[in-house]
C-alpha cells in the first residue's frame, strides 16, 4: 500500500514540473544616465567631477540614452558652482548632442535657459557653442532657428570677445539674408538699435570692433553666409578693403579673401577710385588690391594673394600685364628691369662686361600725370612673389602664372622670361613646379635660344642630381 502511494506522489511530482514553464532571465545594461548620476553624486570636489566627466566623455552613449543623460548634466549643472565643471557640462552637451539617431530638438528649451543666469564668459561662450551645434543638426526647424539667431543678437553686445565670436559663428552658420531681425534682438556693437535690420548689415557691423578676433569673426561668419548659397551684398566691399591693411595677420588673410569672393560676384560693377574722378570695374580694383598683399609682411597672407590672383580670369589685360612691369623708380625716372637689360644684351650679341657701370641709370622721365593709382598696387605683384623669401609663395606665384597664362596667349609670352628665371631656383620644388608649368603653357610660347640653353641646362642637373624621369614628366 505504502509503496502503489509513493508511485502516485511521483508522478504527481512528475506533471507539476512539466506544467511549471521555464524562468526566463534577461540581462540589461544599467542605465547610463543612473551611472552618470552616481558617479557624480560621488563627487567630493570639483577635480573629482572633472574626473568623472571626462571618463564619462570616452564612453560611446547610444541615442535613446541621450536624452536621460542630457537631463542629468543639467540638473548637476545647476548646482554646480565651479566655472570648469559648468564649462565641461556644457561641452558634453554640445557633443550628445552630435549623437547619431538623436534628434536634439527636445533639448533647446533647456539648453537656452541655461545662458539666463549663468555668470562666466567662457561657460556662456561653450553654450553658445552648443547651441550652434544644435542649430547645424536642425536646419529645416525654422522655428528654432530663428529662436537661435535671436539669442545670438541677445548677447553680441557681451563684452567678452569669445561671446561675440560665437554669436557671429551663429549669425553665419543659421542666419538668412532674406529675414530681417527682429527689432528687440537687433544689437550693435555699442547698444541695441531700434530699427530692423538684416543679418549682414548686423555682422558687418563687427567689422570694426576693437578686438581682431572678432573682426575676424565678423569676415568668416560674412563668408560662411556665402558659402551657404547667399548673396553678399556689394556694400562690404568698401569695408572689407579697408581690413586689408589691418595691423593683424588674421584680419588681413580673410579680408583676402572676402575681397576676392566679391571680386567674383560683381566683377563689371564700377567703383570709384580713391583720391580721384576715374572710376573702374570691381574686378580690377580688387585684383590691383589683392596683387599689393603679395607684398604683405605675412608670409601666409602672401601665399593666399598669389594663389587667389591665379583665379582671376575676368581682369582686364593692361592690368595683368602690370603684374610683371616692376617699375623701378628713381626721382621720377623710370628704371629698366634686369629681365629688359637681359634682354636688349641678347638682341645685340653683346655680353655683360664690368665696364658697363650703372648701365640700368634711369635714362625715361615718368610723367606723374600720367601714373594710375590703381597701377600700383599691381605693378610688379609676380615679380614680387617670384622673388619672396618663403619658397611656398614663390610656389604659388609661379601656380598663379600658369593658370593665368592658359587663358592669356599674351601674357604667356609676358612671363615666359620669369618663368625661365625659375628654374634657377635655390629649392628643388620650386624648379620642378616651374617645368611642369612651362610644359603646361608650351602651346603658347617659343623659347629664345638663351632660353633654351638654360632649360636645359637645369634639366641635365636635375637628372644628374639623381630626380626621377616620373616626376619630370608627370
Amino acid at each position: 500500500m505504502s509503496a502503489h502511494i509513493n508511485h502516485v506522489v511521483v508522478v504527481l511530482q512528475q506533471v507539476s514540473l512539466e506544467e511549471v514553464p521555464a524562468k526566463k532571465l534577461r540581462l540589461t545594461k544599467p542605465s547610463k544616465s543612473a551611472a552618470l548620476h552616481i558617479d557624480l553624486c560621488k563627487a567630493t570636489s570639483p577635480t573629482d567631477a572633472l574626473q568623472y566627466l571626462l571618463s564619462f566623455a570616452r564612453r560611446p552613449v547610444e541615442a535613446e540614452s541621450v536624452e536621460g543623460v542630457v537631463r542629468i548634466l543639467l540638473e548637476h549643472y545647476y548646482k554646480e558652482s565651479d566655472n570648469s565643471v559648468r564649462l565641461k557640462i556644457a561641452s558634453l552637451l554640445g557633443l550628445l548632442s552630435k549623437t547619431q539617431g538623436f534628434a536634439p530638438d527636445c533639448i533647446v528649451d533647456d539648453a537656452i535657459n541655461t545662458l539666463n543666469n549663468e555668470k562666466s564668459h567662457q561657460v556662456l561662450a561653450q553654450l553658445l557653442g552648443t547651441l550652434l551645434i544644435i542649430g547645424t543638426q536642425l536646419p529645416d526647424k525654422i522655428a528654432v532657428v530663428q529662436r537661435l539667431i535671436d539669442v545670438a543678437c541677445k548677447h553680441l553686445s557681451s563684452t567678452y570677445f569669445g561671446v561675440r565670436n560665437k554669436c557671429l559663428q551663429l549669425l553665419g552658420c543659421l542666419g538668412t539674408v532674406d529675414k530681417p531681425l527682429s527689432k528687440e534682438t537687433d544689437a550693435g556693437p555699442g547698444a541695441q538699435t531700434s530699427h530692423v535690420r538684416d543679418v549682414q548689415s548686423v555682422i558687418s557691423d563687427y567689422f570694426q570692433d576693437q578686438d581682431p578676433r572678432v573682426r575676424t569673426a565678423a569676415i568668416k561668419a560674412m563668408l560662411q553666409l556665402h558659402e551657404r548659397g547667399m548673396k553678399i551684398q556689394q556694400t562690404i566691399y568698401n569695408q572689407a578693403c579697408k581690413l586689408l591693411s589691418d595691423d593683424y595677420e588674421q584680419v588681413r588673410s580673410a579680408a583676402v579673401q572676402m575681397v576676392w569672393v566679391l571680386s567674383q560676384l560683381y566683377p563689371e560693377s564700377i567703383v570709384p577710385i580713391p583720391s580721384s574722378n576715374e572710376e573702374i570695374r570691381l574686378v580690377d580694383d580688387s585684383f590691383g588690391k589683392i596683387c599689393h598683399m603679395v607684398s604683405d609682411g605675412s608670409w601666409v597672407v602672401r601665399v593666399q594673394a598669389a594663389k587667389l590672383l591665379g583665379s582671376m580670369h575676368q581682369v582686364s589685360p593692361h592690368f595683368l600685364e602690370q603684374t610683371l612691369d616692376k617699375k623701378l623708380m628713381s626721382d621720377l625716372r623710370r628704371k629698366r628691369t634686369a629681365h629688359e637689360r637681359a634682354k636688349e644684351l641678347y638682341a645685340s650679341g653683346e655680353f655683360s662686361s664690368g665696364r658697363r657701370w650703372a648701365d640700368d641709370a634711369p635714362k625715361e622721365k615718368v610723367d606723374t600725370s600720367g601714373v594710375n593709382l590703381i597701377d600700383s598696387g599691381a605693378c610688379g605683384a609676380f615679380v614680387h612673389g617670384l622673388e619672396d623669401e618663403m619658397y611656398e609663395v614663390r610656389i604659388s606665384a609661379v601656380e598663379a602664372l600658369c593658370s593665368l597664362a592658359q587663358s592669356s596667349p599674351s601674357f604667356a609670352e609676358k612671363c615666359l622670361d620669369f618663368l625661365v628665371d625659375m628654374f634657377n631656383d635655390e629649392i628643388e620644388e620650386v624648379r620642378l613646379q616651374s617645368i611642369h608649368v612651362l610644359r603646361q603653357i608650351s602651346t603658347h610660347i617659343t623659347l629664345r635660344e638663351d632660353q633654351l640653353d638654360t632649360v636645359l641646362a637645369v634639366l641635365e642637373a636635375l637628372s644628374s642630381a639623381g630626380v626621377s624621369n616620373g616626376a619630370l614628366e608627370s
